[in-house]
C-alpha cells in the first residue's frame, strides 16, 4: 500500500492511497464467486455464468462493493501509516480502479489542531464565599409549608395567588387550536411560576364552574416554544377551585416536617445544612466555568470545520428528540434546522475547543481514565435513575453511548486536577446584612 499525504489547510489533508493488483485480485475474484453462485441469467444455468458476462451485467454493482470493503479495510493502515490523529470520519472524495489492476481513493480528513498550552495550573479564580440569609431559609420553610398546607374547597370567591385550580383550556392561534396548548383536569399551582406567570395570571379571578375566554401574549424567551413570541386566546372552564390552609410555623410545624425535628430551630440547622450543601455544588460548577473561560481565552486556534458540523448536527439531533418525546417537530415549534444550526454555533465551538485543550492537558499530565472512575460513574447513575450498577453495566454493554460517557468521565477528571491545581479567591458576597457566612474551604 502506498500513501501520499496533500496539504488541503493546516487541519485538512488529502490522503492518497493506492492499493497494489495482489491486495486487490483476490477480492475482486471472491466478489465474482458470491455473485455467480447467485446469479440466475437466460440461457445461464444457475452458478454458471461466465465470468465475461458476470462482469458485463453486473462489473459496476462488484467494483462498488468491493470499492467499499477495500476502503474499510485499509483507512486506518493508512491513517496509522502517516501518524495524522483525525478527528471525523474521512470524506471519500474519489475512488477507482486502475487499467493495471490498482485500487486508487482519496480520503479527505481533518486533524486535531496544533497549538502549546498557556498556563494552566495555579489559575487565580475569584468567587464569592458561601453566605445563607435566615431570608432564605425562612423561603425555604415557607416553601415546605405551601407544599403541605391541607387544601380546603373554595365555593365563594374567584382564584388567588397559592391556590390550586383545576381547568379545562384549549389555545387558538389565530382562530386555529393549538394541539399542544390544551389540557383536560389540568391541576395548576397559582403563583408557582411552573406554567408561566403569564399563563397563571390570567386565571386570577375565575370562578368554580366558570367559563372564560382570555388572552395572553407569551414573551420571546417563554420556555415553551409554541407559545413563545405569540398572542395565544385561550377558551377555559374551571372545574375545581382550592386553597391552602396555612398552619403557623411552630415547633409542631417542624414535628410535621420531619420526626427526627424536635423543634423549630432543628429544622432551620437542617436547611441551612441543606442550602449550604447546593450552594457548594453550584459554587463548584461555577469555579469550573471560570477555569475553562480562562482556558479559552489563553488559548486561540483554529477548529476543524467538519467537526464543528458534526458537533452542531448532534446539538440539533437532540433538540429534535427532546421536541419528539413532547409531540412536536422543528417545524411545530416555528424553528428551521438552519436558524437552530446557527443559533448552536457558538456553542458548539466552545465545546470542541474546550475538548482539544482538556485533551491536550490529560497528555500533559498523563491523566486517564481508571476502572475505579467508571466504577464510580456507573454507581452515580445507578444512584440517579434509581438502577442497579448492574443494570447500569448491561445498559452500556455494546453500545455506542459507553463512549460519550467515557468521555464525559475523563472530562471531569481533568477539571478536577484543574480545579485542585487552582487559586481559589473567596470575595465577600454583596449583600451580609443579616448573613452568616459560610466561608467555603
Amino acid at each position: 500500500m502506498e500513501v501520499a499525504v496533500e496539504d488541503i489547510s493546516n487541519l485538512r489533508k488529502a490522503l492518497k492511497i493506492t492499493l497494489p493488483r495482489e491486495a486487490v485480485d483476490p477480492h475482486m475474484d471472491a466478489a465474482y464467486k458470491k455473485m455467480q453462485s447467485g446469479a440466475a441469467l437466460k440461457g445461464f444455468r444457475k452458478g454458471k455464468v461466465p465470468k465475461k458476462v458476470m462482469e458485463k451485467t453486473y462489473g459496476e454493482r462488484i467494483k462498488n462493493e468491493v470499492s467499499e470493503k477495500l476502503i474499510q479495510d485499509t483507512y486506518f493502515d493508512a491513517l496509522a501509516e502517516t501518524k495524522l490523529e483525525a478527528v471525523v470520519h474521512p470524506d471519500i472524495k474519489l475512488f477507482e480502479f486502475k487499467d493495471d489492476g490498482c485500487f486508487y481513493y482519496e480520503a479527505e480528513i481533518e486533524i486535531k489542531p496544533e497549538f502549546d498550552l498557556a498556563q494552566y495550573k495555579d489559575l487565580e479564580i475569584e468567587h464569592p464565599e458561601i453566605v445563607i440569609t435566615d431570608d432564605e431559609i425562612a423561603e425555604h420553610i415557607e416553601k415546605t409549608r405551601r407544599e403541605l398546607a391541607p387544601l380546603k374547597a373554595v365555593e365563594d370567591r374567584g382564584a388567588e395567588v397559592d391556590d390550586l385550580i383545576i381547568i379545562d383550556f384549549q389555545g387558538f392561534e389565530n382562530g386555529t387550536p393549538l394541539k399542544h396548548a390544551a389540557g383536560t383536569e389540568y391541576s395548576l399551582d397559582i403563583g408557582s411560576g411552573t406554567n408561566g406567570k403569564e399563563f397563571e395570571d390570567m386565571l386570577l379571578g375565575l370562578k368554580k364552574g366558570e367559563e372564560a375566554e382570555r388572552s395572553v401574549k407569551f414573551p420571546p424567551d417563554f420556555a415553551n416554544t409554541v407559545l413563545a413570541g405569540k398572542e395565544i386566546d385561550f377558551k377555559i372552564t374551571v372545574k375545581d377551585l382550592k386553597e391552602r390552609v396555612q398552619v403557623a410555623i411552630d415547633d409542631d410545624f417542624a414535628q410535621d416536617v420531619d420526626e427526627e425535628f424536635k423543634t423549630l430551630d432543628d429544622l432551620k440547622a437542617h436547611v441551612r445544612a441543606q442550602i449550604k450543601t447546593e450552594k457548594e455544588k453550584t459554587m463548584d460548577g461555577d469555579i469550573a466555568d471560570k477555569i475553562m473561560l480562562k482556558l479559552m481565552e489563553s488559548h486561540d486556534f483554529a477548529l476543524p470545520a467538519r467537526l464543528v458540523a458534526y458537533e452542531i448536527n448532534e446539538l440539533v439531533k437532540e433538540l429534535e428528540g427532546n421536541l419528539d418525546r413532547q409531540g412536536l417537530s422543528l417545524e411545530a415549534a416555528g424553528l428551521t434546522r438552519e436558524k437552530v444550526a446557527e443559533q448552536y454555533r457558538e456553542s458548539a465551538e466552545r465545546r470542541i475547543k474546550g475538548d482539544f485543550i482538556l485533551k491536550k492537558i490529560a497528555d500533559q499530565e498523563d491523566i486517564k481514565l481508571a476502572e475505579e472512575d467508571l466504577e464510580k460513574g456507573y454507581e452515580r447513575i445507578a444512584q440517579q435513575y434509581n438502577m442497579t450498577v448492574a443494570d447500569v453495566k448491561s445498559y452500556f454493554k455494546g453500545r455506542n453511548d459507553i463512549m460519550p460517557f467515557m468521555h464525559e468521565l475523563l472530562n471531569e477528571k481533568i477539571i478536577k486536577f484543574l480545579r485542585d491545581a487552582a487559586k481559589v479567591v473567596f470575595v465577600p458576597a454583596a449583600d451580609e446584612s443579616k448573613e452568616t457566612t459560610e466561608a467555603a474551604s
